[in-house]
């Protein structure tokens, strides 16, 4: 009787690995087909944020950025900022559009604390002239959240910077 409990047991064991592995192998495919699409627009992957059900993309192509379906043009863009928990620790604000109060919010460098991050959460504050959007990058441990704050607050400030520079 016992070796046929544990045999039913290790059959049912079987069947819930095959249907994990199967749901894995679906969501690697779904995510790599969401990114195959996004290179076939002419977008590059700045970064890939972790939301409840799925994972969103950030990208930018020559004119935008992309962050899940909202658009932002880059040329409308006013300013960056990262927040931790809320509050601003950089920021970076377009010299075309900068008033005193902005210039006395913006810094360039982020502290970099590696103890007590572990699970503050992060967000990037990209204002444009048309609406704010705040890119959500989450409370994940491990500074994941804080490395994927800095890959699309840095690709932000890059454009503000490119673009206050002038054309080439």
């Amino acid at each position: 009787m016992r070796d046929a409990i544990a045999a039913v047991l290790a059959v049912a064991l079987l069947i819930i690995a095959a249907s994990l592995g199967t749901t894995l192998q679906m969501f690697r495919k779904r995510r790599r087909l969401s990114r195959e699409s996004e290179r076939t627009l002419g977008r590059a992957i700045v970064a890939e944020i972790p939301a409840q059900d799925d994972l969103l993309l950030f990208t930018e192509d020559a004119r935008r950025f992309h962050y899940g379906a909202r658009s932002i043009d880059k040329d409308r863009i006013v300013a960056a900022r990262i927040l931790i928990n809320g509050a601003v620790i950089a920021a970076c604000v377009s010299g075309r559009r900068a008033t005193a109060a902005d210039a006395r919010m913006t810094t360039e460098a982020i502290d970099d604390r590696p103890e007590g991050i572990a699970r503050d959460r992060w967000d990037v504050v990209i204002e444009a002239l048309d609406g704010t959007v705040i890119v959500e990058c989450g409370a994940i441990r491990e500074r994941v959240s804080q490395e994927l704050a800095r890959a699309v607050f840095d690709a932000v400030k890059e454009e503000l910077r490119r673009q206050d520079a002038g054309p080439a």
